[in-house]
């Protein structure tokens, strides 16, 4: 930002080259014959005098003091002396166009909620949209103390403020105080209808608030994740399978053979989980052998059966109907297929 300060000068015009500034006020020394006002596109040039509005110029375009703007500033004292002595008059330029205040809460919120002692700690952002819509408000909270205004000012302004706001309309309107990105349209239009109410006093408006995200703290987050994947399956079906991958990992108290033991077991309990929900295992196909256990289908030197885990004798079976036959055996005793 570039603010030129005080000189004198025959040109009126916004000097501050910053894009988020919201007023400026102008100091040249005085106001002569042959001085000119310049307004751009989004801006108003409001005149003081002694800290009161005399006029307020809305239309771009570049004027002559004498000649265009003396009609409008006819109370103004210097003025109806004929410039004989020049006159130290104020010039306000305001951005008259919408501008985004980025916001975040300065620390966490205690909500409160169920569990934990002292509420919930919550962290939320977004943005919200405003624009001055009332000179004299501005001038007689902001103004009169300050040479130049900025988003930054309006959101240092607001911060304490949001977070008030946050809490009341989350405690209103959140109700799964662990999915609050879910509410965040109504919380954010119940926020955005007391934001308004509290700019007003600064003469601006806010047209729209919007929440981007909701954060928690970390262990807090970690535990709704799990939360999240609970809730993907069944929670008996997710326990023992848990406890089946923790027996034979690297640094497990329970490794080795007694680790594939339970993890079998664990197998055969799911499996047999499965089968009570009615979501056996396949049968086994025309012809081939079949686990005494669940009936799925398994393959001649197999010491475990693949679908549930249940340890199979070793014996052969008949490559015809799937009955056990002996070691001597010729023909199947059940079909009467040749074995040899």
């Amino acid at each position: 930002m570039g603010f030129f300060g005080n000189e004198l000068s025959s040109v009126i015009e916004w000097r501050e080259s910053g894009t988020d500034v919201i007023f400026w006020k102008w100091h040249g020394s005085e106001i002569k014959k042959g001085s000119r006002l310049i307004i751009r596109p989004g801006q108003d040039a409001v005149f003081l005098y002694n800290g009161k509005i005399e006029g307020v110029f809305t239309d771009e375009g570049n004027y002559e003091i004498e000649s265009q703007i003396i009609p409008f500033l006819s109370t103004l004292k210097g003025f109806q002396f004929g410039f004989n002595s020049g006159l130290r008059a104020e010039v306000l330029f305001v951005n008259t166009k919408e501008f985004t205040v980025k916001w975040g809460t300065r620390n966490a919120v205690n909500i409160p909620a169920q569990g934990f002692r002292g509420g919930l700690p919550v962290r939320a952002f977004g943005t919200f949209q405003a624009k001055v819509t009332d000179y004299i408000r501005l001038i007689d909270a902001v103004a009169g103390v300050k040479e130049m205004f900025t988003v930054k000012d309006v959101r240092d302004r607001m911060v304490s403020t949001l977070d008030e706001l946050l809490m009341k309309w989350i405690s209103r309107e959140g109700r799964d105080m662990f999915h609050l990105q879910g509410n965040a349209a109504e919380i954010a239009r119940g926020m955005n209808t007391d934001l308004d109410m509290e700019l007003m006093r600064f003469g601006m408006t806010s047209s729209e608030l919007h929440i981007s995200s909701f954060s928690y703290p970390e262990e807090v987050q970690k535990k709704i994740n799990e939360a999240a994947g609970y809730g993907m399956m069944d929670m008996d079906t997710y326990q023992r399978g848990k406890m089946a991958d923790s027996f034979g990992q690297p640094g497990s108290s329970a490794g080795g053979a007694a680790g594939a033991g339970f993890g079998m077991a664990a197998g055969m309990e799911m499996a047999k989980e499965m089968f009570r929900q009615g979501q056996a295992p396949a049968q086994p196909a025309q012809g081939g052998a079949h686990c005494p256990n669940c009936g799925g289908s398994v393959r001649t030197g197999d010491k475990f059966c693949p679908g549930c885990g249940q340890k199979l004798e070793a014996a052969a079976f008949c490559p015809e109907c799937g009955a056990k036959v002996g070691a001597a055996d010729k023909f199947c005793a059940s079909c009467g297929k040749a074995l040899r």
